[in-house]
């Protein structure tokens, strides 16, 4: 058994270094000419962390990374509507994980290229066509030059991303991408810790919020590489996005500064963090519809190139990961074609469900909730809404996508 993974990111690797660990062959093949730690900062939940410590991350996850000590929603006045420890807080057995995209990505890719050998983990090929035969496939990749590698295998993934060429081959119909209207700017810079230097903010109202975290040590004591994100509706939901979305692309301070003016934290100076930064980023908010089946035969999906889903509840790489533990398991227990199925008929229902939950706002609806009933701020919270229907958005959410604190024994 040889497992070919198009894509060299969270989903391809973890799953290529979960395959190695159950002793079947495969390799990785990225197309990026250059592994660059690129994009900013994202959140890998227990649930995800506890597969990555089964392979013998955490040090080097911690080595990288800030443990997640608690997350608060706020107004955009800074008034708590909710605070919600993490992790370990919680009462997980794993940490969560505050950490640059780039820096996790290295890690997986280290991991693999040490474990799998540098033979079977491979960047400048672009996944381009492939073959079907009665007892595997034959995978084509293109590299710069235009020179075609074939490649064969008992099975492909096709873990290439959001734009996924394989996603394309098995569904020409598919609606594409699909666009909410929001525009999202972020960066991150050294910036002195804010409440202990592990926990993250999301602050916002009905026009726009924000997303604020440390990721990593900062270059000077007493600081944090702090991550942040504001986002807001700036175009009509049923147009195409702006542009592609990248996780490079430069975008302006001009362009959002009037947001965030209307950001008033009483921990942090918001305007002076985001003038600080020297690298803004922009991208539209995107995801695509759930898929009818993932699997064809010797073919399937993984990750973003599966499920791609708006980067509310810090769901995206953590649901990769999950993909890769699933079709690792069913990969190890039966041949390839009954093994692809049936991680797709385990894993596609349930990403489905987050997908569906994010467009709604995902746990982020207590801002929304409030903002609502509340614009101009609160005297008591319990005079704008109870408990039980914040617990309910919140807890609700964790739930569905598979982290929800474990009940006590």
């Amino acid at each position: 058994m040889r497992i070919l993974i198009a894509g060299g990111g969270v989903g391809g690797l973890t799953l290529a270094l979960m395959l190695h660990a159950r002793g079947i062959d495969c390799a990785v093949f990225e197309a990026a000419a250059e592994i660059r730690p690129l994009g900013v900062g994202i959140n890998t939940l227990p649930h995800s962390i506890r597969e990555l410590a089964e392979l013998g991350l955490l040090p080097a996850l911690d080595a990288v990374g800030i443990r997640t000590r608690q997350l608060t929603y706020m107004n955009h006045l800074g008034q708590e509507i909710w605070r919600d420890p993490r992790g370990r807080f919680a009462g997980h057995d794993m940490p969560q994980f505050s950490i640059h995209r780039g820096h996790l990505q290295t890690v997986l890719w280290q991991a693999a290229t040490a474990r799998l050998g540098p033979a079977n983990v491979r960047q400048g090929l672009r996944l381009s066509d492939v073959r079907g035969e009665a007892h595997g496939v034959t995978a084509c990749f293109t590299a710069a030059d235009g020179t075609i590698h074939e490649e064969s295998g008992c099975a492909l993934v096709g873990a290439d991303g959001i734009h996924s060429w394989l996603r394309r081959h098995l569904h020409p119909d598919d609606g594409g991408i699909r666009w909410n209207g929001i525009q999202m700017w972020r960066g991150a810079t050294d910036w002195p810790v804010f409440d202990g230097g592990d926990a993250m903010v999301i602050a916002g109202d009905a026009v726009a919020k924000l997303v604020l975290y440390p990721i990593a040590a900062g270059a000077r004591p007493g600081t944090r590489l702090t991550n942040w994100v504001i986002y807001a509706r700036v175009g009509d939901p049923q147009a195409p996005p702006p542009a592609r979305e990248s996780w490079s692309r430069r975008g302006a301070l001009a362009d959002f500064r009037h947001l965030v003016d209307r950001l008033r934290l009483p921990f942090i100076d918001v305007a002076a963090l985001i003038g600080a930064t020297a690298d803004i980023f922009e991208f539209p908010m995107c995801d695509r519809d759930p898929l009818p089946w993932w699997t064809q035969g010797r073919l399937t999906l993984l990750g973003d190139a599966a499920h791609p889903m708006y980067p509310v509840g810090s769901n995206g790489a953590s649901q990769a990961v999950l993909d890769a533990r699933c079709l690792a398991d069913r990969l190890a227990e039966m041949p390839a074609p009954a093994a692809l199925a049936a991680y797709a008929a385990e894993r596609g229902p349930a990403t489905a469900a987050v997908v569906a939950s994010n467009r709604m706002g995902g746990p982020e609806r207590v801002i929304g909730l409030v903002a609502e009933r509340a614009p101009d701020g609160f005297g008591d919270l319990g005079d704008v809404a109870t408990v039980d229907e914040l617990t309910a958005i919140v807890n609700g959410y964790a739930t569905l996508a598979g982290f929800a604190v474990p009940a006590a024994s």
